[in-house]
């Protein structure tokens, strides 16, 4: 029986540590390890055994660096504290990890010069895959992406350029539409409340004002815009705000549903009927706009049906075999609820 063996100087268990415990060579451990038919199974129950005795775990990089091959993916997304983007992380993840690939997550805070560091930091473990918000980005980001060779998919847009591929919807589109509702209800001062400023937001804000402009109600004053970071709190704010301008508004489009959210709470604390005195909406139709009162109308946006289809995607373009369509657009729907 070999005998125990002493931690190294570093603490890491290795390969060869695995393969002394066990009997047999290191070539072995890294076969039975990654599940290939050839080790025999008697022979694949005492690698495993001794890996759960010393705590092995494989190193990734390591063994990309080995074979030329990665099993991780690196997705680059603004933040996990908004819940947009944790449903659409949680299916992608989900998608990938079936096929055997790990996600290595880096929040960019919707900073460019952030996503630029840690894509250097994630290019340097080989990822096999990459998947990236919205085009907004550093020129070094874009040719750090397009001379890394590592196939890349773009989400929440349908706008990429040629040669590259993307998922999402138009959310210009989901803003004129969302105006144009309010306008078909006879709103006439509609006001437009955003925050973040974020490259998506502004492009609801484009949508926006197209919708107002082609029937003749734009008016600069109905835009307020704040970058400070979206909340119920500064929704409530934001509402308390509009509702005080002269001429007053009818209604508000809120850029997303926590502002949204944080308004109908104002509005009920100060007693402004919703939508009697002031029609309120908003946009993603995130969790508990249905149970606001009154519920909220909003824009859905398909978060983990574009998670699912850029994972599809992705795996398509890391096997060789791109996509029919460069751009997939999944669409929104407009939820019309008793906020309207």
């Amino acid at each position: 029986m070999n005998s125990p063996l002493r931690p190294r100087a570093t603490g890491r268990v290795t390969l060869s540590d695995v393969a002394q415990l066990a009997g047999v060579s290191p070539i072995t451990v890294s076969r039975a390890l990654r599940g290939e038919r050839a080790v025999a199974p008697d022979l694949v129950a005492k690698v495993r055994a001794a890996a759960d005795t010393l705590g092995y775990v494989p190193n990734p990089a390591a063994r990309a660096l080995a074979s030329g091959q990665s099993s991780h993916v690196a997705v680059l997304i603004p933040m996990l504290s908004n819940a947009l983007f944790v449903d659409l992380l949680e299916a992608l993840q989900h998608t990938l990890r079936q096929a055997g690939f790990q996600t290595l997550i880096g929040i960019t805070h919707y900073d460019p010069s952030e996503e630029e560091t840690l894509l250097r930091e994630q290019l340097l473990h080989r990822p096999a895959g990459l998947v990236v918000t919205g085009l907004e980005r550093t020129e070094a980001t874009r040719l750090l992406i397009a001379q890394s060779g590592v196939p890349c998919v773009h989400l929440m847009t349908t706008d990429a350029p040629a040669g590259s591929y993307c998922v999402g919807f138009s959310q210009r589109d989901a803003g004129r539409d969302m105006a144009r509702h309010l306008i078909a209800q006879g709103y006439r001062r509609i006001a437009f409340a955003a925050a973040q400023l974020d490259p998506r937001t502004l492009q609801r804000l484009a949508g926006w004002r197209s919708a107002l402009v082609d029937v003749g109600l734009y008016d600069e004053v109905l835009e307020w815009l704040n970058p400070a970071p979206s909340s119920l709190a500064l929704g409530a704010r934001m509402f308390e705000q509009i509702m005080g301008q002269t001429p007053p508004v009818d209604a508000i489009f809120f850029c997303n549903d926590d502002l949204a959210q944080g308004a109908l709470l104002a509005a009920m604390r100060t007693g402004v009927a919703v939508p009697q005195r002031v029609a309120i909406a908003g946009f993603n139709d995130l969790t508990g706009s249905d149970q606001m009162v009154p519920p909220l109308t909003t824009v859905r946006t398909p978060r983990a049906e574009i998670g699912h289809a850029a994972a599809r995607m992705l795996m398509g373009l890391m096997q060789g075999e791109p996509s029919d369509s460069s751009a997939i657009d999944l669409g929104y729907t407009l939820q019309i609820r008793h906020s309207t």
